[in-house]
């Protein structure tokens, strides 16, 4: 059974880390490229973020005994299956995995356009997975007081 406890700190966590990027993010990219030190906070913070996702849906998925993702983004694929996320929710956070993992292990340098548009266009995204989320707790935690 899904530890709503649990699930509320990280999604308190993920709130935490999407005002961060709201608080840093630049009006343009090279606006975000000229100012390092808010291009690492916004990354840094998106990839928090899309993280902090991936392990609620792992702790969903193990707690609900749905078979192991093998990735990342299939952990999303995996709450989408189940009706824990929508489709649109769980295909952006399939792809925000991608800046995830840029971030997080260096592949290349972060690219200051993607970085703006994730802190600008993905923040809903981020906001649809909690509320998602919560919802879908609530109903699991309704329907076993029944």
């Amino acid at each position: 059974m899904v530890d709503p406890d649990l699930v509320a700190t990280k999604l308190s966590e993920l709130s935490e880390r999407v005002e961060r990027v709201r608080s840093h993010r630049a009006p343009d990219a090279a606006a975000l490229a000229a100012d390092r030190d808010a291009l690492d906070i916004v990354s840094f913070n998106l990839m928090l973020a899309v993280q902090t996702c991936a392990d609620v849906a792992s702790h969903v998925a193990s707690d609900e005994g749905w078979p192991v993702a093998r990735t990342l983004a299939e952990g999303f694929a995996r709450l989408e299956e189940h009706g824990v996320l929508a489709a649109p929710t769980a295909a952006a956070l399939k792809r925000a995995v991608g800046l995830r993992n840029v971030v997080a292990h260096g592949y290349a340098r972060v690219d200051p356009e993607l970085v703006h548009r994730a802190s600008h266009e993905g923040l809903e995204d981020l906001s649809s997975f909690a509320r998602e989320v919560s919802a879908w707790v609530r109903r699991r935690g309704d329907a076993e007081e029944e």
